[in-house]
């Protein structure tokens, strides 16, 4: 089994973003991972579209854009321009998810939805198969370096379960105290991509902590 890693920028040193994308292409990280928090619908706030648009020029690898926002649909636009390869939008801001999902799917990029700790994964049943991914919140979001919530497992496997049912080709990402420690378990319950913030980053060494979680999750 071959998981991917999704390092969260969240974590990194804000004052040379620049420099910390250029380690994590040395990383071989398979995503970047860019948390957006607008103070409202997570009690905190990171960065916005220019942000995005001032690193994409130092790596090629992958923009995985995660709206933790109140009203995300009025800024798609522009970190699409910016640069995002892959959107995430909270299921639970979103009246018309069916209709943002398509909006997503016709700017060419990926689609993806977020469910928070106790969102139901019903929420799910009638855009599954229009999705690229779904990404689990494996802590309830807004502040990184938080304790992964163990009954989150099931919730995979189950969605896991979901995917294959509906016949969607959704990958599972999840997001949240994801650590050597829990890694293997995480993938085993069915996740393919691994948000890690923390773990890769209050290491000191981001480069071999991306090869550790890669090999003690795929294993």
């Amino acid at each position: 089994m071959v998981i991917q890693i999704a390092p969260s920028i969240l974590s990194a040193d804000f004052s040379k973003l620049g420099e910390e994308m250029l380690t994590l292409e040395k990383g071989k990280a398979d995503w970047i991972h860019i948390d957006v928090m607008d103070g409202h619908y997570v009690p905190n706030m990171s960065f916005g579209p220019m942000i995005v648009k001032t690193i994409r020029p130092f790596t090629k690898i992958p923009f995985d854009v995660h709206l933790m926002m109140d009203n995300p649909m009025d800024f798609v636009d522009e970190f699409i321009k910016a640069g995002a390869d892959s959107i995430t939008l909270h299921a639970e801001v979103l009246p018309h998810l069916h209709r943002s999902v398509a909006y997503l799917k016709d700017q060419g990029i990926g689609a993806a939805v977020a469910l928070n700790p106790s969102t139901p994964l019903q929420v799910l049943d009638y855009v599954l198969q229009d999705l690229d991914m779904v990404l689990l919140m494996s802590v309830n979001p807004g502040f990184g370096g938080q304790k992964f919530i163990p009954g989150m497992l099931q919730k995979i496997s189950s969605l896991k379960e979901m995917i294959e049912i509906k016949k969607s080709k959704a990958i599972i990402q999840v997001d949240g105290g994801i650590s050597m420690e829990n890694i293997n378990q995480v993938a085993k319950a069915g996740a393919t991509c691994l948000v890690a913030g923390s773990s890769v980053y209050n290491t000191g060494d981001p480069i071999s902590m991306i090869a550790k979680l890669k090999e003690e999750g795929s294993r």
